[in-house]
Order: C-alpha cells, then sequence, then structure tokens
C-alpha cells in the first residue's frame, strides 16, 4: 500500500507534485521516525525531484543516509546542498560527521565553519566536542561540551570523560538520563581507546534503553568478536542485519563468523592459535615456535604472567582481516590486538617480501602484555613504541627501517612533540603519518633505554596503569620537561641519522641513473656508484636498491663472493625479498658455506614460509647436511604439506632425516609412504632393508 502511495504521487501531473512537494516531505519524515528506512528514502527522492533546489532537504534526506551508513551518497547530497547554498550549516555539520567516520582532521575544520555560520548549533559545538575527545584533547573537549550542557549528547561526551579517566561519572549518568545515543558514543570513545571490554558494557547499556539502534546493536556485535564472545556477537549481529542494518562491517561480519568453520584451533596452555584449515599444518610449527620465544621473553622482561591464554587468529584473506579491524583508526593493517586476542594476516595474504610475519607476531604480543598490565589505559604512542622497539630486540634485522618518508619528515623538521604523539596514530594531517609515528614512537623507546635503561620503560608502564597525560609521566619517570626531552631526543635521532640527512637529495637524485645503469648492464659504472649509494643511505632495501646492483655487478664478472657479500649487507639491513635471499643462500651454498646458506633462507621462514616448496626441501636438505637431524624432519614435513608433486621424494627424505634423528619408527612410516607412492623408488627400498635390519638387531639384543 505504501508503495503504491508513492507511486501514486509520482505519477500525477507536475502543478500537482509541486503541490504535494510538502506532504512527500513530511512523509519522508514520518516514515524515517517509524524506522521505516527504505520507505523514508523514497519518499525523500520524490520530494527532491519536486525541488532539487531545496539545500535543507538534502540535507535532511543525507542524515538519513549517514544513520544508515550510506557514507559516500549522504557526503554527495551535502555537497550538492553546499552548491545551492553556501556555508549552509547543517550541510557542514553533515560533511564533518562523515570526516569523523574517516578520522580525518577536517572534522574540526567543518565544525567551526558550521559554528562561524550559526553559532548556537548544538550539533556541531557536540561533534567539536567529540572530535577533541577522540584526540585525547580533555580540555578543548570539556569547554566545547559545556557550552551546550543541556544536550543529552553534550552530557555524554562529559560522561565519557570522566569514565575515561576513571572518575565517578554517576551525576552525569543521571543528567544524561536512559539517552541510549548517548551511552553508544560513549561506547565508541573506549573501542577508540581499546577498552573493549567497557565499552561492550556501554553497548549493551545503549540497545537496552533504545532496541532500535542498530548501529550500537552492530558495534556491539563487532567488539564481542573482538573479545571472542562469538556466539552472542553472532545474535547481535543478527538482529542489526534483520532491522536492515545491513553495512559493509554487519554483513562482513557475519561471513567471517561463517567461516570459522574452516578454521582450526591449537590449544596450548598459553594460547590458542586459530589458523586456515588449508594452511594449519603448514604454518603451525613456525607459529608456536615464535609465540613460545615471544612468551617466554616477555614473561621474563615484563615481569609477569599473562592472566590466560592469549588468542591468535591468522587470517589467510585479507578481507578477513580488515573485518576485525572495522573501525579502528591508524592501523598498519598488519595486526591488532584486543586484550587477550591477536588477529593478524597470514603470510599468504600479502605479496612475498611485503611481510615480515614473525615480527608482526613479536609485535602484537608486545601490546598484549602492555595493554594488559596497564589495564588498557596505556597511551596509544607508547604501546606501539614499545612493540617496534620489541621486533628490533628479538632480532636486530626486524626492526622499522628509516623509510624516504620518514626521512623528508625528519628534514622538513615535522616530527610531533612526544606529548602529542597519539594525534599521528589516529588522526593523521598528511598522508603516511601513520607510519612515520610507528617509527618515531620506537625510536623514543629505544632512546629512553639508551639513556635512562629499560627499567625506566617498565616504570612507564607501571605509570600509565592510571590515566595520565603522557607530559605528565615523563616529567615524573625521566625527570625532564617534555620539551626538553623532545629536544634531546631529535637532537639523539638527528645524529643517529646525519648520514642520511645530509646526503638524501643526492641520493635521491643518483638512485635514478645507477639503476637505469643496471638496466643497460654498464656494470663498470654500477660497481662504482652502488657503494656510494649504499654509504649514504645503508637502510634503503626497498625496490631499486643498490645492493642489488652492486651485486649483480659483480656476478656479471663472476664474483661470486663479492656479490654474497653485498646481498649478505642486504640482509641484515633488513632486506626481506624471499627471492634475493634465496640467491644469497644459492651463492654462500656454491661457495661452499651450508651454514650461512641455512641462516640465510631461515629469514625467508620469517617472511613467505607458504606457496614455496622447493624452500622447504633445500632447507631440508641443508640442516641434513649440518647434521640438524630434527629441524630437517620438520623441514621435509613441511614439504609434504606443500603438495609436492613429487611425494615419494619428500617421504623418503623425512624418512632419512628421522632415522639420523633417532626416530626408527617415524623413519619407517615415511618410509613406507615413500613406497606407497613409488613401489620402485630404490634409494626408499635399500633404507627401508637398513631399518628393518636395525630393528631386528635390537630386539636380539
Amino acid at each position: 500500500m505504501r508503495v503504491l502511495c508513492i507511486l501514486a504521487l509520482m505519477g500525477l501531473p507536475a502543478a500537482a507534485q509541486a503541490g504535494l512537494e510538502k506532504d512527500a516531505r513530511a512523509l519522508a519524515e514520518r516514515y524515517w521516525k517509524e524506522k521505516r528506512y527504505e520507505d523514508a528514502n523514497n519518499a525523500f527522492r520524490l520530494a527532491e525531484k519536486n525541488n532539487p533546489k531545496d539545500a535543507e532537504l538534502k540535507v535532511r534526506w543525507g542524515r538519513l543516509l549517514l544513520e544508515r551508513y550510506n557514507l559516500k551518497d549522504a557526503e554527495g547530497l551535502f555537497q550538492e546542498a553546499l552548491e545551492l547554498k553556501k556555508d549552509a550549516a547543517g550541510a557542514l555539520v553533515g560533511l564533518g560527521l562523515v570526516a569523523s567516520e574517516h578520522f580525518d582532521q577536517k572534522a574540526i575544520e567543518l565544525a567551526q565553519k558550521a559554528l562561524e555560520r550559526e553559532p548556537d548549533l548544538v550539533e556541531a559545538r557536540v561533534l567539536l566536542a567529540n572530535t577533541f575527545l577522540e584526540d585525547g584533547n580533555f580540555v578543548a573537549a570539556r569547554a566545547e561540551a559545556e557550552k551546550v550542557r543541556s544536550s543529552k549528547d553534550a552530557v555524554a561526551v562529559l560522561a565519557a570523560m570522566a569514565l575515561l579517566q576513571d572518575r565517578d561519572a554517576t551525576k552525569l549518568l543521571e543528567e544524561m538520563g536512559p539517552h541510549g545515543a548517548g551511552y553508544a558514543r560513549m561506547a565508541r570513545h573506549f573501542v577508540l581507546n581499546r577498552r573493549y571490554e567497557e565499552a561492550i558494557e556501554l553497548y549493551r547499556r545503549a540497545v537496552s534503553i533504545d532496541g532500535g539502534l542498530d548501529r550500537a546493536r552492530s558495534e556491539l556485535g563487532v567488539n564481542l568478536m573482538r573479545v571472542g564472545q562469538d556466539a552472542e556477537a553472532r545474535r547481535e549481529l543478527e538482529k542489526a542485519y534483520e532491522a536492515g542494518y545491513r553495512d559493509a562491517a554487519t554483513t562482513n561480519s557475519l561471513k567471517l563468523l561463517d567461516s570459522y568453520k574452516n578454521f582450526v584451533t591449537v590449544r596450548h596452555p598459553r594460547y590458542l592459535l586459530r589458523l586456515h584449515r588449508g594452511e594449519a599444518a603448514l604454518l603451525q610449527p613456525y607459529f608456536e615456535m615464535q609465540m613460545e620465544r615471544a612468551i617466554a621473553a616477555y614473561d621474563k622482561k615484563y615481569g609477569f604472567r599473562l592472566p590466560g591464554p592469549v588468542t591468535v587468529e591468522v587470517y589467510p584473506d585479507h578481507p578477513d582481516f580488515e573485518v576485525r579491524t572495522t573501525g579502528l583508526p591508524g592501523l598498519g593493517a598488519l595486526g591488532v590486538t584486543f586484550g587477550l586476542s591477536v588477529a593478524m594476516d597470514s603470510p599468504s595474504a600479502r605479496r612475498p617480501g611485503s611481510f615480515h610475519w614473525a615480527s608482526t607476531l613479536w609485535h602484537e604480543l608486545s601490546h598484549v602484555y602492555v595493554v594488559t598490565a596497564t589495564r588498557h589505559r596505556v597511551p596509544r604512542w607508547f604501546t606501539e613504541g614499545l612493540a617496534v622497539h620489541e621486533e628490533s630486540k628479538a632480532d636486530a634485522e626486524w626492526g622499522d627501517r628509516l623509510t624516504p618518508e620518514i626521512l623528508t619528515v625528519m628534514k622538513k623538521k615535522e616530527l610531533l612533540p612526544v606529548a602529542l604523539l597519539d594525534r599521528g596514530f589516529i588522526r593523521p594531517s598528511y598522508p603516511n603519518q601513520v607510519i612515520v609515528s610507528y617509527f618515531q614512537a620506537g625510536r623514543v623507546c629505544d632512546y629512553i633505554e639508551q639513556r635512562w635503561g629499560w627499567p625506566k620503560l617498565l616504570e612507564m608502564i607501571s605509570a600509565f596503569s592510571k590515566v595520565r597525560p603522557t607530559a605528565e609521566v615523563i616529567e615524573e619517570v625521566l625527570g625532564v620537561k617534555p620539551g626538553e626531552f623532545d629536544r634531546d631526543f631529535i637532537a639523539w635521532l638527528e645524529k643517529a641519522h646525519a648520514k642520511e640527512m645530509a646526503s638524501f637529495e643526492a641520493w635521491m637524485k643518483a638512485l635514478k641513473p645507477l639503476n637505469e645503469a643496471v638496466k643497460a648492464k654498464r656494470w663498470a659504472e654500477v660497481e662504482e656508484a652502488a657503494p656510494k649509494r649504499i654509504s649514504e643511505y645503508p637502510e634503503y632495501v626497498e625496490a631499486g636498491n643498490a645492493y642489488e646492483a652492486l651485486a649483480a655487478a659483480r656476478l656479471a664478472k663472476e664474483d661470486k663472493e663479492g656479490a654474497a657479500e653485498a646481498l649478505l649487507k642486504y640482509a641484515r639491513e633488513g632486506g626481506r625479498s624471499p627471492q634475493v635471499l634465496k640467491q644469497l643462500a644459492g651463492l654462500q651454498e656454491e661457495l661452499g658455506d651450508a651454514a650461512a646458506a641455512e641462516a640465510t633462507l631461515t629469514r625467508v621462514l620469517w617472511i613467505y614460509p607458504v606457496k614455496d616448496e622447493e624452500l622447504h626441501r633445500k632447507l631440508g636438505t641443508l640442516r641434513g647436511t649440518l647434521g640438524r637431524w630434527p629441524e630437517a624432519a620438520a623441514e621435509w614435513r613441511a614439504v609434504l604439506e606443500s603438495k609436492p608433486i613429487d611425494k615419494a621424494s619428500a617421504w623418503y627424505g623425512l624418512a632419512v632425516a628421522s632415522k639420523n634423528a633417532q626416530r626408527p619408527e617415524e623413519a619407517k612410516d615415511a618410509v613406507l609412504a615413500a613406497l606407497e607412492e613409488a613401489p620402485g623408488y630404490r634409494p626408499a627400498q635399500k633404507l627401508l632393508i637398513e631399518l628393518s635390519t636395525a630393528s631386528k638387531e635390537s630386539k636380539v639384543k
């Protein structure tokens, strides 16, 4: 009946439609209020068709779409409204709300512009207060909220602020009253501060007050997933979906929950490891090895054991990982920690060489300890900085490198003061600022350890277990004013990279000619220029680096030793191309250094151990050559999990390794499997006879 009514309106003559324009608009508002969103959208479309020059109508339609999380179309309507009416305050607020969803700094600018137009616009003031609170600027947030204290949404900001600072918010909550939207907004602030359990309770309160808050219900479901409460998460997500709230987060989270049947869970007293069934057998030994190393190291370094097992989820499809991080700002998009739960990409989710999964795992497990120790109160910059710091402590080759983007920022002197470093993660003001902030935070922790020692970093962890500003903790624990700290840190950092900063422009200009010389095979020119480029910027190991150029030039004149030397320096500076590292291992083996070749290929395991049967075969062979038979057996198992065409030789390799590792029963099982694949396989037949003879002799004894 409703559809027929709208169709009837659309079929009327132009004059009649114009007369009914007001009715269509009123109908849209009524349907919206009744949560009949599709009908409201149709009515707005009719009203806008009758009067396409009505800016306020476009704003209202845009707000409907924004509420239903159609950000793109909402933004388009707000822009159209501004074209019709310059500086329309409602349109500016709408665009500010869209910007805030993307953690865009423009949200503040747009809200302020709306207030210039309409100083009493409460919604713009609340937007400012919420945005300042997201930035951690409590003083500015409180000032804006107090100006519109009569608004329940403003009181919600004040209540969120009090709770985030662990202060009593009872009176503020009483003042706000049963305002579901206020509780939902408070919950979002707790999510942004990674206090997920508290956020969940606030979301529960929001939907208990107003069951029609579909977005809050969806966000409740998403956050329940983050802390491992999948059954309740599914119930809440399905309720939101059935109510018509079908944004990407809701639908993709439900799909992800459905996909969990394709994962296997490895259970250990200290951890749960969730791996996709298709790669679990291959990856499990490597992940368990690094998890056990990291947990043992962090138990000792941080001085406590986690209160329960940590769950690590590994996703072979990057979009699945993205679902787990929906709505979180400033992520490096490799891994994320939710208290005692970690989600991360599998190495198979990334291009070979673009992702060091082992360092990411150590990074995220550091978060688990620090976040737990501080009861989730730690500022973002500090926990990220410690995690980056820990990567290099696990292995000097693993840490973040000085990229050209970081060097550019350093030269422009645009690094943030330590007291404001969180903003570089949450609301970046230029491209790549998140990456720069990771690097800076890591180097800050390096600097603190170098100057004051590791115990001071532990003291800072303890200090951050209460909600305290960075400036206060710096001064109390380190005994220096924040401004003095910034000055000394920058001086230390610039001294450490003085050569790179001084020669950066020259290096930039010279790199292209170097690579052109490589393409043209002008090897004498390459061999002369490449060492200069390396000395100017030794940490540059990305595409077009001088190490590979130098190795190619030396190989052109059959200097394998010199080429291996260049590529080994590449590896030690953190070069991560599996292809280049395998080339280095091949040269080392040719030069008779099996131990060096094995060490080089082991580097590849922590980068890209998947879809590479050749890697595991070579490692199995090298470890056997070195007499490291249990490790050789592990690699032959990896060959078998790589689905080789020649299974017989893989089973035989495992049989030989197991025999020499003093595991005769495993060896016999493996050699029989080899013969099942290839009954005429002579080496396997011979080995079976040896094993049978040894078994009989053992029984006689």
